[in-house]
């Protein structure tokens, strides 16, 4: 079992380890007279562009809704795709909206006003899909959840990562510190590693009797991880906090979704036979997931 467990994990985790870099794409519309707006797009691939209802004429880098106004975008060739992006429409009046649009929401209705709701909606949504879809952070925490089998230790341990990650990824959204992406990419993937070799380990350790220290420690550079998926989407100019308190909230929501119900299995299964078994065959799976990932993320930073 812990050698096909292995094998999957080689095979199927590791080429999926960075798509929580996700590919975004932006469009920017301001209106310079009444219905008439000037466009900045730029497209997350190939074969996507935005389409605007028929009433409005397109112009040189601008387009012309009229009297009737710019009321839905329309994104061809989204459907399908992994792909956001970040609509964000300026009104001449001084009201905006943000809206993110993506495979499942390739149609935007706008509405002609600031949004606060909206803009928790989408960007709560961005982080709960970004911690979801990212499967080496989803390992580090599943990993966190093996390693402390005591609520109230785990409880400490989850709100110091929590802690660690808030604060570089504010750092970074906001300008205050710069890291490059590929060096943060490869220590992430050496923490997983860490993390399950404490976790197969015999016995008492350092790690088991500070989780939350350790937790903390690769907290701060995972927040630089979720800090470059939300750099690539943007936030908006007016609703900078609002948009970044939202994103880390979906991140925590995401988070609870997964440390929650691994955390009751684990306490339902201890009367099982097989459990220990079971338990280092997943062990065992995440440190080869992670030491792919890591492998090939440390090449990436000396190539």
């Amino acid at each position: 079992m812990i050698r096909l467990l292995l094998l999957c994990a080689v095979l199927l985790f590791a080429r999926t380890g960075l798509c929580h870099q996700a590919t975004s794409g932006a469009l920017a519309l301001e209106e310079t007279a009444a219905g008439r707006f000037l466009i900045r797009w730029t497209a997350p691939a190939r074969g996507v562009d935005p389409e605007f209802p028929e009433h409005c004429a397109l112009l040189e880098g601008a387009i012309d809704c009229g009297s009737e106004g710019l009321t839905s975008i329309d994104f061809a060739g989204l459907e399908g795709s992994a792909h956001r992006i970040v609509v964000r429409v300026q009104w001449a009046g001084g009201k905006e909206l943000t809206q993110v649009a993506s495979a499942e929401h390739a149609r935007l209705e706008l509405r002609g006003g600031t949004d606060v709701a909206e803009t928790i909606r989408e960007f709560s949504k961005l982080g709960v899909e970004h911690i979801l879809g990212g499967i080496d952070h989803l390992l580090f925490v599943l990993a966190l959840v093996l390693l402390v089998r005591d609520g109230r230790r785990l409880v400490a341990t989850v709100t110091a990562f929590t802690l660690a990650h808030s604060v570089t990824l504010a750092g970074a959204v906001l300008g205050w510190v710069r890291v490059p992406s590929a060096p943060v990419e490869a220590v992430i993937a050496l923490s997983i590693l860490l993390v399950a070799v404490e976790c197969a380990k015999p016995g008492d350790s350092w790690s088991r009797r500070a989780p939350w220290a350790v937790a903390f420690g690769f907290g701060l550079l995972h927040g630089f991880g979720f800090a470059g998926a939300l750099a690539e989407v943007g936030l908006p100019p007016q609703q900078v906090p609002l948009a970044l308190g939202a994103f880390n909230a979906g991140v925590e929501l995401g988070q609870l979704l997964v440390v929650a119900p691994a955390w009751f299995a684990l306490r339902s299964a201890t009367r099982w036979a097989r459990a220990a078994t079971v338990e280092r065959a997943l062990v065992y799976a995440i440190g080869s997931a992670a030491s792919c990932w890591a492998i090939e993320r440390v090449w990436a930073v000396f190539a």
